[in-house]
């Protein structure tokens, strides 16, 4: 069965190019030229991937994905912008997109990210279907994760944690005291193999990681970080 991908642009050379390739690919396209067009056929069609423009009429990008993200974290969404303000990229990643790629972009990075980005969410959906067996634990201390359940737990309670955030946590945590560079975590992590852009998604995601996990975030204990290394896990603080 094909994949869908939802594209959710106003512009439409670009929707045009984006549906060529990615059926090429041998994906199925949804089109949306609005915002709430798109956030309609988001929560409808439930697609396998969204494709969201950020500046868009009716509803703006950043909107459609609080929306979407409070119905359905699962769908991986990937922001379109021509924008070049930092605050702009970390406030999608903050709303719950999983990353985003600036225009004008490379179809091979984008079609790339789009591979990896599904990629993930089938390997997590399969392991979830899975027979839970005992339970491996990984970490130690008061931080705890079984895998079979893909639950994190800190002091025996459940983490609220996004995939991402359970994802991160898990990866460091299964290699306590390693330190990992931003680039490493994105080859890792979000599957983009031999990554050199951006890391800024990283960092978004190990702060709101930390404001679940730690008991000040401003203080961490189990997320440290290494000043021009990277991150690694502290599981005994």
């Amino acid at each position: 069965m094909k994949k869908r991908v939802l594209i959710v642009e106003d512009e439409k050379n670009i929707v045009d190019i984006l549906s060529f390739n990615l059926a090429k690919e041998g994906y199925e396209t949804l089109e949306a030229y609005d915002g709430a067009a798109g956030l309609q056929l988001a929560l409808e069609q439930s697609p396998d991937l969204i494709l969201l423009d950020l500046m868009l009429p009716k509803m703006n990008g950043f909107d459609v994905c609080t929306a979407v993200r409070k119905q359905n974290r699962s769908i991986p969404i990937l922001m379109l912008t021509a924008r070049e303000e930092e605050t702009d990229k970390v406030l999608g990643l903050e709303l719950g997109a999983d990353d985003y790629i600036t225009k004008p972009f490379s179809m091979r990075e984008l079609l790339a990210r789009v591979k990896a980005n599904i990629r993930r969410t089938e390997v997590l959906s399969a392991a979830v279907e899975e027979e839970p067996a005992q339970g491996t634990q990984i970490a130690g201390g008061r931080i705890s994760i079984n895998a079979e359940q893909m639950v994190a737990y800190k002091d025996r309670r459940p983490l609220d944690l996004t995939q991402r955030e359970y994802e991160l946590l898990k990866f460091l945590a299964a290699q306590p005291g390693k330190v990992f560079s931003r680039e490493a975590l994105m080859e890792h992590v979000w599957n983009y193999e031999g990554y050199v852009g951006d890391v800024r998604a990283v960092d978004v995601a190990i702060r709101r990681l930390r404001e679940k996990v730690e008991d000040d975030a401003a203080s961490p204990q189990f997320i440290l970080t290494r000043r021009g290394l990277g991150y690694l896990f502290h599981g005994e603080p």
